[in-house]
């Protein structure tokens, strides 16, 4: 009895060594995404600032496939150990799972989640071939022409394709979905003509928006975003409860230590918090959210049911 007493509290010792010395070893951070999108700079610029922080390597590792589902699986089978964490959009955590039968995790049950970075509303943009510039032409347009319209997406289940079917639904309205595999050829196709409306995040369409290639009519924010000041929210032209956020999250296999939570989420947070990646943040049309473990937690179930619903009531599938 001595014996096992004392082996447990040899284990109880190395795990709380473990837990105050974390991290003595790299990080992997995976996101489920190819390197060169919005949730792969986020990742970055978070790994760079907690390195620095925490005087640790965090590594980036792309594990793209199946919109997310791949990487999220990846992570959850992973030990609760702090050194293998997810960084995501709201996608695998709060939509896909609704969409795909079967998905290799839980998103309410396996994962700890640590904090919410950044969040951007979504631009409706018209494409150069359109002559429509207020939402009141767009849904003329729409009404006039029910499920002949064409609207791009990124994909189905994407936070631009939910946007517009949130729209259409407190519209009225119907529009012709066309998805695309990424943001990258459904913003080509847009600007080509080939398609004619998208609501994209604001950070992808923020320079074709400038430099006049595209047309913006109104954002999917709950206020106007700062770097389109003279761009109306969905409300305010005249189609309300239609707020649409794409936002990125820090998740971790469930079960992580208390200690390791702890210090995660405030360098997690302050990373955000950070002057020059705040400002490069909000150039580009993100907004820092930096929410804590229970913020976050808490903002998943809501958003979990929010989709649910949407879905459900849509119809939408990920065929």
């Amino acid at each position: 009895m001595k014996k096992l007493l004392a082996a447990m509290a040899c284990t109880l010792s190395l795990v709380a060594g473990a837990q105050t010395t974390w991290p003595d070893k790299p990080v992997t951070i995976v996101v489920p995404f190819p390197a060169g999108g919005s949730t792969d700079m986020v990742a970055r610029a978070m790994a760079l600032q907690m390195g620095t922080a925490l005087g640790q390597s965090f590594i980036v590792d792309n594990k793209p496939g199946a919109t997310g589902t791949i990487g999220a699986g990846f992570v959850k089978r992973a030990a609760p150990d702090g050194y293998t964490l997810l960084v995501s959009s709201l996608g695998a955590f709060v939509v896909t799972p609704h969409l795909v039968k079967s998905v290799p995790y839980d998103a309410t049950k396996d994962f700890d989640y640590i904090s919410v970075p950044v969040q951007a509303p979504n631009v409706l943009v018209a494409s150069p071939k359109q002559k429509e510039r207020t939402l009141a032409e767009v849904i003329a347009l729409l009404k006039a022409n029910p499920g002949k319209v064409s609207f791009a997406s990124s994909g189905n289940g994407s936070s631009d394709h939910l946007s517009a079917e949130v729209f259409w639904q407190q519209s009225g309205t119907e529009g012709l979905h066309v998805p695309y595999k990424g943001g990258a050829p459904a913003i080509n196709d847009l600007l080509g003509g080939q398609v004619d409306f998208s609501f994209q995040n604001v950070n992808a369409v923020l320079p074709h928006i400038k430099a006049g290639k595209l047309h913006a009519i109104a954002v999917t924010g709950d206020k106007r975003s700062p770097v389109l000041p003279d761009v109306p929210t969905l409300a305010e032209a005249g189609v309300k409860g239609a707020e649409v956020y794409s936002w990125q999250g820090l998740a971790a296999p469930k079960g992580l230590p208390a200690a390791v939570k702890d210090k995660l989420a405030k360098a997690a947070v302050a990373s955000m918090n950070d002057p020059a990646v705040k400002q490069r943040m909000l150039e580009q049309g993100l907004e820092i959210v930096a929410s804590t473990p229970a913020e976050f937690t808490a903002f998943q179930a809501k958003e979990w049911a929010r989709w649910k619903t949407l879905i459900d009531t849509r119809k939408i599938s990920a065929d």
